[in-house]
């Protein structure tokens, strides 16, 4: 007799109509409703896997699980079954009736333990199951496992492997929730786990090896890994270096950083008639600033992921502190422009060295909203990668960054191709006051989403008396005022509303939901502070053609929001290689492995994706 839920119906099978010598094979049958799970052998770090007992004298070998599925929710990462799931068992002592008492977990949004007592005949006229064979098989590949955690499959290469998760057979050896980085030498693929505990390097790591290829197609081996060395990743590190460098250069044509170059390029053109001494030591000073400013940004990250802190790339824009200080610099940046206020420092000697180190540093701190095009690999690869490579790769960022503005202090008659300075420049000064302007009105805005309109009140009222302290002298006293407004900033208790029309919040349930209902699923994940995101949804997901597409295919739309941090959020970009937005993922109805899109979209990319 079967047990039946709302949530799951389960059932005792057999193999066969009898048991010869008292030996058959039996199994659990679970057929579990949609967005409902239960756990695997290892069941990751909550829950528990079924068990079942057989009435004496009868009695159960150990469970025989298919391939297990990753699942997180909350930061808690499970490795789950879902859908039909049987169990087989090996049961010795039979006779003509088995009895038995099974108990097992079952979760969605919530978990319940369920018990039953299940009785199945042997007689001849009950009509056996047929049980499939394994999907699990042994591994073909040699396997090794090193000290630090990183596993070798050797004679595996990128053309057979689009991804890769590994799930130990014993609960506590690795990090369930990190990301496993993927990555491949000449010996074959290598994948970086995150040991803890209970592993230990002079034993063989016994687990599933769930291998996808460029299909969609997966295929699970049984490994035993044995203790040994694995040899040192070097391509990949100088292949990051090379994406970083890339990236930074890109960075150059992202809207974000555009008012800070536009005022370095001002400056350079003050020094269009001057020597070359002075062209070479504006550029090197300007260079050395980005790079001071990438390596400390670098460092306090993976100081604060050494620290068990969950954060990536862009993490400083997630405080409402950080971002109302940064909002100040910009707004004595457009005042200066303007001409409402002078800087103290002079365009030449030290003073303008001085100038040019600090654009750096500020040139650094407004383009960590923008990722540009391959700068997510990079950085991913950069926090997966030992501190002295992690700096490496983001220095090569920086130096990416200063490239344009580097060569002319390379070759400094570079500097003669630029106009010669004039009465011009002062309308040029005047009229870069309006981006700067604008970055500041976008500042104030990330802050509303961040902090409420409390926040907001408060950047404005600051922002008010600075100006007064700057432009009027008697008053400079008041730009106290504007500092005693950060300890009352706080992050709003309920989450901004979603700027896309249609669309869901997303959540790890709500996409298991979707994928167990066999629904297609587009996942954005965003940021306010993130230029990139916002363009691309302003010119493609926003769109009508789009937003027909989605509808005509049934694809729910679910926007992930990373203004503020969001664990969960952090967990999905960790999973798919990325540690920072954008991120644009689309779950297909057929099977459950992702398309990643590229980080800048159009129209067609999107629509090519989703058909």
């Amino acid at each position: 007799m079967a047990f039946a839920s709302p949530r799951d119906t389960v059932r005792l099978i057999s193999q066969a109509p009898t048991a010869p010598n008292g030996h058959v094979e039996l199994a659990l049958d679970f057929t579990l409703q949609p967005g409902w799970h239960i756990y695997w052998l290892n069941a990751g770090d909550a829950g528990f896997p079924p068990s079942v007992t057989l009435d004496a004298p009868a009695l159960a070998g150990p469970l025989s699980f298919p391939p297990p599925e990753f699942f997180l929710q909350d930061q808690v990462a499970g490795y789950v079954l879902s859908g039909h799931v049987v169990l087989p068992f090996a049961a010795t002592g039979v006779g003509s009736v088995v009895s038995a008492n099974a108990n097992w977990l079952v979760c969605a949004n919530i978990c319940v333990p369920e018990h039953a007592q299940f009785t199945v005949s042997l007689a001849a006229a009950a009509a056996p199951a047929l049980f499939s064979p394994s999907r699990i098989v042994p591994s073909p590949f040699p396997v090794l496992i090193a000290p630090d955690g990183t596993l070798e499959v050797q004679g595996l290469t990128p053309a057979q492997v689009a991804a890769a998760r590994f799930f130990p057979n014993l609960p506590g050896q690795i990090i369930n929730r990190a990301p496993q980085p993927m990555s491949f030498t000449p010996a074959g693929m290598v994948l970086s786990l995150s040991p803890v505990g209970a592993f230990n390097a002079k034993q063989n790591l016994d687990g599933v090896l769930e291998l996808t290829d460029r299909t969609g197609a997966m295929q699970a081996l049984s490994v035993s890994a044995a203790p040994g060395i694995v040899a040192m990743v070097t391509l990949p590190m100088l292949a990051a270096c090379l994406y970083a460098f890339v990236g930074g250069l890109l960075l150059n044509l992202m809207p974000c950083v555009f008012p800070i170059l536009a005022m370095k390029a001002l400056s350079l053109v003050r020094l269009g008639g001057g020597h070359a001494r002075e062209v070479r030591s504006e550029a090197f000073f300007y260079t050395a600033g980005i790079l001071a400013a990438m390596a400390g940004l670098g460092g306090t990250l993976l100081l604060l992921r050494s620290l068990g802190a969950e954060i990536g790339w862009g993490f400083q824009l997630q405080s409402p502190i950080f971002v109302i200080v940064i909002t100040w610099v910009i707004l004595l940046a457009t005042l200066n422009l303007a001409g409402l206020f002078k800087i103290g420092v002079a365009w030449g000697g030290g003073a303008g060295r001085q100038h040019a180190f600090l654009t750096g540093l500020l040139a650094v701190a407004v383009a960590t909203p923008c990722t540009a095009p391959f700068m997510g690999a990079a950085v991913a690869a950069a926090l997966a990668a030992p501190p002295a490579a992690a700096l490496g790769v983001f220095l090569s960022l920086g130096l990416g960054l200063a490239l344009p503005f580097l060569l002319i202090g390379l070759y400094p008659p570079l500097a003669r191709l630029l106009p010669r300075p004039g009465a011009w420049m002062l309308w040029l000064q005047r009229a870069l006051a309006i981006p700067m302007g604008l970055t500041f009105g976008w500042l104030a805005w990330v802050l509303i989403r961040q902090a409420g309109p409390i926040g907001a009140l408060l950047l404005l009222a600051s922002a008010a008396a600075l100006t007064a302290a700057v432009t009027i002298t008697r008053l400079r006293p008041v730009a106290l005022l504007a500092l005693l407004a950060l300890p009352f900033l706080h992050t709003q208790a309920a989450p901004a509303a979603l700027l896309l029309p249609g669309a869901e919040r997303y959540t790890a349930a709500r996409l298991a939901t979707l994928q167990a209902e066999n629904q297609p699923a587009f996942i954005d994940l965003t940021a306010a502070w993130c230029i990139t995101c916002l363009v691309n949804e302003h010119s493609t997901l926003d769109t009508p053609e789009i937003r027909a597409a989605f509808a005509t295919r049934h694809i729910t739309l679910l926007v992930g929001d990373w203004t503020n941090r969001d664990p969960a959020i952090t967990a999905l970009l960790q999973a798919n290689g990325r540690d920072g937005v954008p991120l644009y993922l689309f779950y297909p109805a057929e099977h459950a492995t992702p398309v990643t899109l590229p980080q800048v979209l159009t129209p067609s990319i999107v629509e090519e994706a989703i058909k």
